[in-house]
């Protein structure tokens, strides 16, 4: 890799830590390697220049950049300029995003193809959002690796015998501090919702073995559990090991809060357990 992740890294909105200029260099210091910028950023990317500006050595990554709302060669463009200013420290995340929120949503991937053909940005500089075989297969040939979204440490095994050795495998782990199951699995199921109605999830969360009835109701207990790891800083940090056991290599956390907002202190007590 041309960039340095580390094993552990924060997902979140952009948004939400520009804002707020010491947010990220704490993360900086707590040992986290790298800030995912979700909810598909695009345009200048003011938001990953923001966290660059305020941090040393932390990598910023989208997680990810809609491939249908950004021109490969507008977010070219962006690259140049923000490697210039901060060199090595800019990872592009791209994808498809899902049928239900494009409506001229045909045949994706072909359009990941195209699009990556067109995107001038180095193979080990940029990476793709990948849940299925096919698009982990790509990943791995054009790409530096997959960054998949919502998943399990079985789906992490799965994905790095497709990737095979060498390429970067960074899924994103969803975590509730709650250690109340009825708590921590409201929360965990409302952080969910959105996605049991969006096929690209569905479908992986079906190859994985998961029934229709898990779908249903806001997802089983079962499911809830499976995606989202909650319990005390302690048992939500094995989960997020078990992603490095079954061959990940680095681990994107993203803290569900009531609010959609960032909880320092929740990363603060990870930190503890992680580093």
């Amino acid at each position: 890799m041309a960039v340095e992740l580390g094993s552990f890294g924060v997902w979140s909105r952009a948004g939400l830590w520009e804002a707020e200029g010491d947010a990220a260099a704490e993360l900086e210091e707590l040992g986290y390697g790298a800030l995912w910028l979700g909810g598909s950023p695009g345009g200048d990317l003011d938001a990953v220049t923001a966290v660059l500006r305020t941090t040393r050595a932390l990598t910023v990554a989208t997680g990810i950049v809609n491939v249908w709302a950004e021109p490969a060669e507008r977010l070219s463009a962006t690259f140049r300029r923000i490697d210039a200013e901060h060199p090595g420290r800019f990872l592009v995340g791209v994808g498809a995003s899902h049928p239900e929120a494009v409506s001229e949503y045909v045949k994706p991937y072909d359009k990941l193809v195209g699009y990556l053909d067109e995107l001038d940005v180095p193979d080990d500089r940029r990476v793709l959002a990948a849940l299925g075989p096919r698009v982990l297969k790509l990943a791995a040939d054009r790409t530096a690796g997959a960054h998949p979204y919502l998943v399990t440490p079985e789906h992490t095994a799965t994905a790095r015998e497709l990737l095979g050795a060498g390429k970067l495998l960074a899924p994103e782990q969803h975590v509730v501090l709650e250690t109340d199951p009825v708590a921590a699995r409201a929360l965990a199921r409302k952080s969910i919702e959105l996605y049991l109605g969006l096929r690209n999830y569905t479908g992986n969360w079906l190859r994985l073995g998961y029934e229709e009835a898990d779908l249903a109701d806001g997802g089983s207990d079962r499911l809830v559990d499976a995606l989202v790891a909650w319990g005390s800083p302690e048992q939500v940090a094995a989960r997020l090991r078990a992603h490095l056991d079954a061959g990940a290599d680095h681990v994107a956390v993203q803290v569900v809060t009531p609010d959609g907002g960032h909880d320092r202190e929740a990363f603060r007590e990870l930190a503890k357990e992680l580093f």
